[in-house]
């Protein structure tokens, strides 16, 4: 009696395990969503006071990367960087006054490679940092089949369009508004989301694969987003940074003063100290309550986009990749914006769904991604399909995309990759989709770096232009320390001088996660340097900061010892 029933549930599996090979077989559709400023804060990475539940139910059947790091810690950079596969030090572009198919080589970016493979390749938003950096055409007609798509409404984002409490309207940093006041009665995600929907059903009946990119505005500054999302977060229910203060041994060179934040009216008013005076403990309050409205903004968007899919009959032939270009700091350190290269400035979420991969097809024909409105809904828990919490980079993701859609990922850069049109200077993480992790590597490294032009903190210390920077800050993170250089720079050679140390920070995440205490020190430093003296000059600075990192927690343990 019992044979009918496991035959058919033998063929289940046998079903199951061929749309799984054949998902693996064929190319797959690519939605790339990615925020703009968007630190970890999110439920699906343990974020406790967020409301996120639809990038949280999107973990729910993805891959989440539970510690990957950009490169660098400002727009223009680091998109470049990810879309490239190329480092900082590689697209030469440190600020958002050059293309880098001018200014350093004539690199395949990630839609091109895509497009070059027969895809159809959309953009939709901030996703090249509009400008110079990327030609002012968001790199077309080689990244996109078509040209991008831009929200009229994004002219009106630094105007005075924020209600102040003297009923007159500012150019705020803190702008909830209600949206059918707005120029068009519309705000520029929402134009994005809108667009975005549009070209999905567009490309729904095509047997044209596509590629389509959509870049959110939000949570960048101003906040100015719609007014009823401050409901999900009360005042009162609000808390500072655990850690709001300058740490007495952050060297100068490291502090980022927040100077486009203090340009905004409401801020400007508060007439606060350059460089380390805090902001008002209320006023720090609101900017968090803003910063997170703004985090379940967004997710009601990417709700949106992910509901599309199911709609259109998309979800089980579309990966869909979901990150951010760099973090934000929330008043840790007593900084606020990016600028940095702590955690909270260089981590971002990524979040992987491969269909047939990470989540196979659901047999009760119920939608993937229900929408899950976050205003009106009782919270919901997810859990994640799969952590991984090993390190890795934004550069990793260009080959990792390309490999799980079907495509062959772009082979590794050789050290020196100037000439190299196709390559890549990150890691194919496909393996992480087959293997168990097990423990932590502690070989893994995340490399990211922040220019200043002084010792100390200058006006233009958050964005020097290229020709100001004189200190490059390298930094290492890896599973247990981060590790950071601040080194002399050359911006005409672009070279950097490894023995021209102006300051270092060394902190330990098992006692210090926050990194509040550096315990870097001269003594540490000058037997590190000895050691090296007899490097050859051929060694890569990523290879001399890691050795530099080992003589360093060495002599921690050795001196530790002694002690």
């Amino acid at each position: 009696m019992y044979t009918p029933v496991r035959t058919w549930l033998l063929l289940l599996v046998l079903h199951t395990l061929a749309l799984v090979v054949l998902a693996r077989r064929e190319r797959k559709n690519v939605l790339f969503i990615m925020a703009d400023d968007l630190r970890t804060s999110l439920g699906c990475y343990g974020d406790s006071v967020v409301k996120s539940p639809n990038i949280d139910q999107l973990a729910s059947k993805s891959q989440v990367f539970l510690n990957a790091f950009a490169q660098q810690a400002v727009c223009a950079p680091s998109r470049v960087s990810m879309l490239t596969s190329r480092r900082p030090d590689t697209t030469r572009l440190y600020d958002f006054n050059s293309y880098w198919r001018v200014h350093s080589g004539n690199y395949t970016t990630m839609p091109q490679y895509f497009k070059s493979e027969g895809y159809f390749t959309m953009s939709v938003g901030k996703v090249f940092h509009p400008g110079i950096a990327s030609n002012y055409t968001d790199d077309y007609p080689y990244s996109w089949s078509i040209p991008t798509f831009h929200p009229a409404s994004f002219a009106y984002e630094k105007q005075k369009e924020c209600k102040g409490e003297d009923g007159k309207l500012h150019a705020n940093l803190l702008c909830a508004v209600n949206v059918t006041e707005q120029p068009g009665g519309i705000l520029p995600d929402l134009e994005s989301t809108d667009e975005a929907v549009r070209l999905l059903t567009s490309r729904a009946n095509d047997h044209v694969p596509f590629f389509l990119a959509v870049g959110f505005h939000k949570p960048h500054i101003p906040f100015r987003i719609p007014q009823e999302y401050l409901s999900l977060y009360p005042i009162e229910q609000m808390s500072l940074a655990p850690d709001p203060n300058v740490p007495k041994l952050l060297p100068p060179v490291a502090y980022n003063p927040w100077t486009d934040v203090r340009r905004r009216d409401d801020v400007h008013k508060l007439n606060i100290s350059f460089p380390y005076g805090p902001i008002p403990k209320d006023f720090q309050l609101r900017i968090r309550q803003h910063y997170y409205a703004a985090v379940s903004y967004v997710d009601s968007l990417v709700g949106r986009l992910l509901i599309t899919l199911d709609e259109l009959g998309l979800t089980d032939s579309t990966m869909v990749v979901f990150t951010s270009d760099h973090g934000w700091s929330l008043g840790e350190h007593g900084e606020w914006a990016k600028y940095s290269n702590f955690d909270v400035a260089t981590r971002v979420p990524l979040i992987f769904y491969v269909p047939g991969v990470t989540a196979v097809h659901d047999w009760l024909g119920g939608p993937t991604f229900p929408f899950i409105d976050v205003l009106t809904q009782s919270e919901r828990s997810f859990k994640n399909f799969k952590e991984i919490k090993n390190v890795v980079e934004l550069v990793d993701v260009f080959p990792t995309v390309s490999y799980m859609a079907g495509l062959r990922a772009p082979e590794p850069c050789p050290d020196i990759s100037f000439q190299e049109e196709l390559c890549s200077e990150g890691d194919n993480l496909a393996h992480t989709f087959r293997h168990r992790e097990r423990g932590e590597n502690e070989e893994a490294i995340a490399f990211s770096q922040y220019p200043r032009p002084a010792d100390t903190p200058q006006v233009n210390s958050d964005l020097p232009n290229l020709i100001d920077i004189k200190v490059m800050g390298y930094s290492l993170r890896c599973w247990d320390y981060r590790y950071t250089l601040w080194l002399g720079f050359d911006p005409k050679t672009y070279q950097v001088n490894v023995t021209d140390v102006h300051a270092g920070e060394l902190y330990l995440l098992a006692g210090d996660p926050g990194q509040d205490k550096n315990i870097y020190s001269d003594s540490y430093h000058s037997v590190m340097m000895t050691k090296l003296a007899s490097l050859p000059l051929t060694v890569s600075l990523r290879t001399r900061m890691r050795l530099q990192l080992l003589y360093l927690t060495a002599g921690m343990k050795t001196t530790r010892r002694e002690a």
